[in-house]
C-alpha cells in the first residue's frame, strides 16, 4: 500500500501543468502549440521572451518534485524506496502529462526538486557537469543532455558517496541507483528530439565550412 500511495502522490503532483496553466492565463497561449512545444520553463521563457515567467515556472516545477518526496518522507520516515518512487512518478507525469494529451516538460525542474531533497549528491553532480558541458558549448539543450547521461555514469561509479549523503538512507546501493537510473532516463528520452536537432545543426555546420 505504502508504493502505491508514494506513486501516486508523486503522479498527481507531478502532473500539475504549471506552465500550461500560467501562459493560458496569463497570455491566453497554448504552450503545447507554441516554440518547441516543450511545457517547461525554458520554452515557457522562449514563447514570452519573459524572465520572470521563465523563472517562476521553473520554480513551481522544482517544487513539485521537492513536495513529491516531502510527503512520502513525514508519511513514511525512514524509507528511501517510498519518495524515491513518488519522484520517479512526478518526474513521468510531468513529462508525459495526463491532463494535457501526454504533453509536457522535459522533467529537469521537478527531478531537481526532489533529488535536492533526497538524493542531493546526484544534483551537485548534475549542476557541476551542466556547468562544464556549457562552458564548452554556450548551449543549453547540449548542456543538458551531456550532463543528464555523464551524471548517471559518475553516481554508478561514486553510488558509496551517493548513497551516504542520501536522504532516508537507502537500505543499499541498488535502491538509489535504480530509481537514479529510470530519472534520468526519462529525462533523456524527453531530449531524443533535441539530440537530433543538434546532431543535424552540426551536420549542417560541417557541410557549411567544407
Amino acid at each position: 500500500m505504502e508504493y502505491l500511495i508514494s506513486s501516486t502522490i508523486g503522479y498527481l503532483l507531478g502532473s500539475f501543468p504549471s506552465a500550461y496553466i500560467l501562459l493560458k492565463k496569463t497570455r491566453g497561449t497554448d504552450i503545447t502549440n507554441e516554440g518547441s512545444g516543450n511545457v517547461g520553463a525554458m520554452n515557457s521563457f522562449e514563447v514570452t521572451n519573459s524572465k520572470f515567467i521563465g523563472i517562476f515556472v521553473f520554480f513551481i516545477d522544482f517544487l513539485k518534485g521537492a513536495g513529491s518526496v516531502l510527503i512520502p518522507v513525514l508519511l513514511f520516515p525512514d524509507k528511501f524506496i517510498y519518495p524515491a518512487l513518488a519522484l520517479l512518478f512526478a518526474v513521468l507525469s510531468h513529462c508525459y502529462n495526463p491532463w494535457i494529451k501526454f504533453k509536457g516538460g522535459r522533467g529537469l525542474a521537478t527531478a531537481a526538486g526532489g533529488a535536492a531533497v533526497i538524493i542531493p549528491f546526484l544534483l551537485v553532480v548534475w549542476a557541476l557537469l551542466w556547468v562544464i558541458f556549457y562552458v564548452m558549448r554556450k548551449d543549453i539543450l547540449f548542456a543538458n543532455i551531456s550532463s543528464t547521461v555523464f551524471s548517471l555514469l559518475v553516481v554508478f561509479g561514486t553510488s558509496d558517496i551517493a548513497v551516504k549523503y542520501a536522504f532516508p538512507h537507502p537500505e543499499n546501493n541498488g535502491e538509489l541507483l535504480l530509481v537514479s537510473s529510470a530519472v534520468l532516463v526519462v529525462i533523456f528520452i524527453k531530449h531524443i528530439d533535441p539530440l537530433k536537432e543538434l546532431i543535424e545543426k552540426q551536420r549542417n555546420n560541417r557541410k557549411f565550412k567544407k
